[in-house]
């Protein structure tokens, strides 16, 4: 045991070069990898590069672009001078804790990815593993933070936080409530920093960029994907063009010449989830069928192969995740550990009924949440899942075969749902 956790406590180094080029023809982008200089207990300074990649074994480097622009057709890619996390300096770590590791930054980086879409209002996304388990705006950043960590307590355990906006002093004492990774903001107010770093592990990372996250919607970068035989996939990084209701189309299909339509049309409170929610989903691994109400995730399901399965699948998750805070609420401890007491004999029966009866009236906050789905339905049976959980309205690409059921199904429900195509869709691997 002790070697295993001496292998995730030491720094790997890397064998990586100071300098990358990779050239498109004629034009060339030249990258720099980032190194940090820490300072260490005894006085001197040691440079250091990334902790280790996606597993302790794994040598990696962060590359920063710092000279070349590429253009592609008429794609102008993003330029140097426009780092976020690849910018990252030892002065913005203002708390360096555990050194950070590939998974820490590519977290903070698809938290960026989601949050662009949001800066103008106070907005939390909480993610492990490079996915989204709890995003929400909020009235202050503190009433962000808190619903996406009660979204999934669980998950959030030991996540990566981004912010939209500087940090407050509520917002970090109820931060150090639960075990964080990473903390990621614009700024953080004086007192904050007192408050964090009684989590001596903690990276607490400061970045100026997210005050202008706005101007990198419509930014692409190159995505690269390496192959076992050493070739390369590149293509342009995803851009989420629904931003409004003016970016949405009516769910409508022709099936045998018969026309069919959406008879319930969304009100101002499902269009704004459909907004937040697809921008949610521009950073969630596909299959992905995600649920939001009132800008807050209520649901996330994640990477599954087929449509139906992550519809249930998030389903399941939140009731899970309902029944562990609304036990946290009611006894201060998990929905795991109040049910191994009864198991053991350490308390009364009734109370864990009396948590189940309440996630099951309730329907684990799910009814009012909207669907959003990643891709096209192939068939109605996606839709009935969230249906019968009380969902009001759904978004999802178009565009198959059988829409028409779809529509059907939304329109037999009681009361109505509401359905709108994005007429694009959002994959993410």
């Amino acid at each position: 045991m002790s070697d295993i956790k001496k292998m995730y406590t030491t720094i790997l180094g890397d064998s990586f070069p100071m300098e990358m080029t990779i050239s498109f023809g004629d034009q060339t982008l030249v990258y720099r990898k980032r190194t940090w200089g820490i300072p260490m207990e005894d006085g001197t300074v040691e440079e250091r590069g990334l902790r280790y990649g996606e597993n302790p074994d794994q040598e990696a480097a962060l590359y920063e672009l710092v000279n070349g622009n590429l253009v592609l057709g008429d794609c102008k890619f993003i330029e140097p001078g426009n780092s976020l996390v690849s910018g990252i300096t030892v002065d913005d770590m203002l708390q360096v804790g555990k050194h950070p590791g590939k998974i820490n930054l590519t977290d903070v980086d698809n938290g960026l990815n989601i949050i662009k879409y949001m800066v103008d209002k106070p907005a939390a996304v909480i993610l492990k593993h490079n996915n989204p388990c709890g995003a929400a705006i909020g009235s202050t950043l503190a009433d962000a933070y808190n619903k996406a960590n009660r979204t999934d307590r669980i998950a959030a355990f030991g996540g990566a936080v981004i912010m939209s906006k500087p940090v407050d002093t509520d917002t970090a004492k109820l931060m150090a409530e639960n075990y964080l990774e990473v903390v990621c903001a614009p700024d953080f107010e004086d007192g904050t920093l007192e408050i964090l770093s009684k989590a001596k592990n903690l990276r607490v990372i400061r970045m100026d960029g997210i005050n202008r996250l706005a101007d990198f919607e419509q930014f692409r970068f190159v995505d690269f994907k390496s192959l076992i035989d050493g070739g390369l996939i590149v293509q342009q990084s995803a851009v989420n063009s629904i931003r409004s209701i003016n970016d949405l189309k009516p769910a409508t299909a022709t099936w045998k010449g018969q026309e069919y339509a959406c008879e319930r049309s969304p009100d101002q409170r499902e269009i704004d989830d459909m907004i937040f929610g697809w921008a949610v989903e521009h950073g969630v691994t596909s299959n992905s069928v995600i649920y939001v109400k009132n800008g807050c995730t209520t649901g996330i399901g994640t990477g599954e192969q087929d449509r139906v399965g992550v519809a249930e699948i998030a389903i399941h998750k939140a009731y899970i995740k309902y029944a562990d805070i609304t036990c946290y609420d009611r006894f201060g401890i998990p929905y795991a550990d109040l049910a191994l007491e009864v198991t053991r004999g350490k308390r009364d029966a009734a109370d864990v009924e009396e948590i189940d009866a309440k996630v099951k009236a309730d329907r684990a906050g799910l009814p009012g949440s909207v669907m959003i789905s990643d891709a096209f339905f192939p068939f109605r049976d996606a839709a009935d899942v969230g249906i019968r959980e009380g969902i009001t309205a759904i978004l999802q690409a178009g565009g198959s075969m059988r829409d028409y059921a779809s529509i059907e199904a939304c329109n037999e429900a009681d009361p109505k749902v509401a359905m709108m195509f994005t007429g694009r869709r959002s994959f993410k691997h």
